[in-house]
């Protein structure tokens, strides 16, 4: 009988996560690391390691050929970044996981390779047990990260989201809002400006949506918290 997809018994492109090996796509442009991974990985039970790649661009090609379950993927690169080649798996739909490996745990590294669709971000100097969990991990779908890339990460998340500047008001739409806080109607402020009613409101709505408000009043009070109106203009 052959395996349903959605019974859990369906494996990879190359086995996955249903018992039979996964495998693993190195990606550093140092031979040195390269051949250490590999041979960490060799003969290791469940892992197969499929292939090497010294940059970017020619991960991308042996992931489309080879059809990994996880890329083990350094960042820093010549030539194409491990960024870049995150990203062009993606568009590219590609189904390996990408499970980054450098030396680099900052902002700048991070927060764009999650962004671009890693799976995980784990450093170099990570204990083997840690790296073979990791990788058997990523094949799962789960998300893989050492604790300084955690922290960093929890945070970003708990910093207080910065509200973008308000859009100043023109040069009408201040008068417009003061003659609104002195009581004057739509038709008042239109005839003392020599506009339509219709252009009053015109400002008015602008000066509501870069007031963050709803009506007149709360116009009125927001411009009044931002400094845009002194108490004599009541």
């Amino acid at each position: 009988m052959s395996p349903d997809p959605n019974d859990g018994t369906a494996d990879g492109a190359n086995g996955g996560t249903g018992g039979a090996s996964v495998g693993l796509l190195i990606v550093d442009d140092h031979p040195v690391v390269r051949d250490g991974l590999r041979g960490m990985f060799t003969g290791v039970p469940g892992v197969t390691v499929l292939g090497e790649a010294a940059d970017g661009a020619e991960a991308v090609r042996l992931a489309e050929g080879l059809r990994p379950d996880v890329v083990l993927m350094d960042l820093r690169m010549p030539g194409t970044d491990g960024v870049t080649a995150i990203r062009r798996m993606a568009e590219r739909g590609l189904p390996a996981r990408v499970l980054v490996l450098t030396t680099f745990d900052t902002d700048r590294d991070v927060l764009p390779a999650v962004e671009a669709g890693a799976t995980g971000y784990l450093l170099k100097d990570a204990p083997q047990e840690e790296l073979l969990r990791g990788v058997r991990a990523a094949a799962r779908g789960e998300s893989v990260l050492s604790p300084s890339v955690a922290a960093l990460l929890l945070q970003r998340l708990r910093a207080p989201v910065q509200a973008p500047p308000a859009e100043p008001l023109s040069p009408r739409e201040r008068e417009v809002l003061g003659l609104v806080a002195r009581g004057a109607t739509n038709r008042e402020a239109a005839a003392k400006l020599f506009v339509s009613e219709a252009t009053v409101k015109t400002h008015l709505l602008h000066l509501y949506a870069k007031l963050g408000v709803n009506d007149r009043a709360a116009a009125v009070a927001a411009a009044f918290d931002r400094g845009l109106l002194r108490p004599g203009d009541r």
